[in-house]
């Protein structure tokens, strides 16, 4: 074996099919992209799909939950760069913008993904409300940490914020939604602490 080749392994099936569907689900759909086209483009056998995932929901389960770890990992270690209780509750749509700033920005993954359910429950459902619920308390505790005199009441705000923020950002293509949306969350955490 190659020195090459230690340094560089070639990345497992799942982690071919995690990319691909990542790539595939997040430009284009959930339910848009066949499995077909995933197993293609991750370049492996459709039986390996199956054995690692089970099921096309499982692997759309897997592709959102590893969105919402990445996610997670993304802004804690932006927050972990601050000691300012202010600075790292901004701090959030400074993420955004710099997200909505990329070319590939298509918005967010889990309201994509809930925008394409029809039912509201199973695997897109689940995955949804756990980022939603995660987000919810990020900002909860935020606020709290900031001083909020009513810090469920400024989290609630900064949620709607954001979530418009976000859309704005992929409709306009551009970062401006989630910068306007940092200086509307400093007002509204000045009137919370005031």
């Amino acid at each position: 074996m190659s020195a090459a080749s230690l340094s560089n392994p070639r990345p497992t099936a799942r982690e071919r099919l995690l990319a691909a569907a990542d790539e595939l689900f997040y430009a284009e759909g959930v339910h848009t992209v066949g499995i077909d086209r995933v197993i293609e483009h991750a370049g492996v056998a459709k039986a390996s799909l199956y054995s690692l995932f089970g099921s096309k929901d499982e692997l759309v389960r897997a592709y959102l939950q590893g969105r919402h770890e990445a996610r997670r990992v993304r802004l804690q270690a932006a927050l972990d760069r601050l000691d300012n209780p202010r600075d790292r509750l901004l701090c959030v749509f400074d993420v955004l913008a710099e997200l909505a700033a990329s070319t590939s920005f298509r918005g967010c993954a889990f309201y994509n993904a809930s925008a394409e359910e029809r039912t509201g429950t199973g695997a897109v459902a689940e995955v949804c409300a756990t980022n939603r619920a995660w987000t919810r308390e990020l900002f909860l505790g935020l606020a709290s940490d900031a001083g909020a005199h009513d810090p469920e009441a400024l989290a609630a705000q900064l949620m709607i914020l954001y979530d418009g923020s976000t859309v704005g950002a992929r409709m306009d293509r551009t970062a401006s939604a989630a910068t306007t949306a940092r200086v509307i969350a400093a007002a509204l955490l000045d009137a919370a602490t005031a």
